[in-house]
C-alpha cells in the first residue's frame, strides 16, 4: 500500500474567500473580488467550537431533566419532560409519533454532541481516524441537526392550537429554552469550525486516500 500525497491550497499559496468563493493569492490580505479579509486558516475556530459544544452538553442536562411542556386540563396541571412526553405518546397508542419525537429530541442531540466531540478530538489530539470518514460524519451531523427542532415545532403548534383558558391550555416549560439553546449551540459549533484544520493536523497515513 502506498499513500498518495496531495497538495493543499496553502501549499500553492492559494486561499479561498469564504464570502464569494474566489480563489486568491495568500499574499493578499483581502479578497480581490469582494474585499473580504482573507484567512488561510482560522485557528481560533477550534476553541470557539469547543466552547459552544461544551456549553451545549451542559445545557442538555436541564433540557432533559426539567419539564418541557405544561398542560392544563380542567384545572389540573401536568408537567412533561421530553422522556415522560414520549412515554405518554406510547401509552396513548401513538407509537410512530413517539419514535419520531425520540429520534429528534433525544437521539439526534446526543449524536450531534458525541459526533462533534469526536471530530474536535481528532483535530486537537491527532486521533488516527480517516479524514474522509470524519468529513462524511461531519456533513451527516450538519444535515440531521435541523431535525432537532422538530420537538420545539410540535410545542409551538400545540401552544398555538390548544388554548381554551383554564379548561385546556398548553405552554412551553423551562426546559424548552434549554433545549432550543442546545440545538442552536450545536449548530453554531459546527458552523464556526474551520474544517480545513482537519486536513492540516492529521497525519497523511490516517487519510483514506490510499493507492494499492
Amino acid at each position: 500500500m502506498q499513500t498518495s500525497t496531495q497538495l493543499q491550497g496553502k501549499d500553492l499559496s492559494l486561499c479561498l474567500c469564504k464570502q464569494c468563493r474566489e480563489l486568491n493569492d495568500c499574499h493578499h490580505s483581502h479578497c480581490q473580488r469582494c474585499g473580504t479579509e482573507l484567512q488561510v486558516r482560522d485557528v481560533g475556530s477550534l476553541q470557539k467550537s469547543w466552547a459552544l459544544l461544551i456549553t451545549a452538553a451542559i445545557l442538555l442536562v436541564p433540557a432533559n431533566l426539567y419539564p418541557i411542556t405544561m398542560l392544563t386540563n380542567q384545572g389540573q396541571v401536568r408537567h412533561d419532560t421530553i422522556l415522560s412526553g414520549i412515554i405518554h405518546l406510547v401509552q396513548s397508542d401513538m407509537l410512530p409519533i413517539a419514535i419520531i419525537v425520540f429520534i429528534a429530541s433525544i437521539l439526534v442531540p446526543w449524536i450531534k454532541i458525541i459526533g462533534l466531540a469526536t471530530y474536535l478530538c481528532a483535530i486537537s489530539f491527532h486521533l488516527p481516524i480517516s479524514k474522509k470518514t470524519l468529513m462524511v460524519g461531519f456533513h451527516i451531523i450538519e444535515w440531521i441537526g435541523r431535525w432537532s427542532m422538530l420537538d420545539l415545532f410540535v410545542i409551538s403548534l400545540t401552544v398555538a392550537l390548544v388554548n381554551m383558558g383554564q379548561l385546556l391550555d398548553a405552554k412551553p416549560a423551562p426546559a424548552a429554552t434549554a433545549f432550543a439553546l442546545v440545538i442552536l449551540l450545536t449548530q453554531l459549533a459546527a458552523k464556526v469550525l474551520d474544517t480545513r484544520l482537519l486536513w492540516d493536523r492529521l497525519e497523511p497515513q490516517d487519510d483514506a486516500n490510499r493507492n494499492a
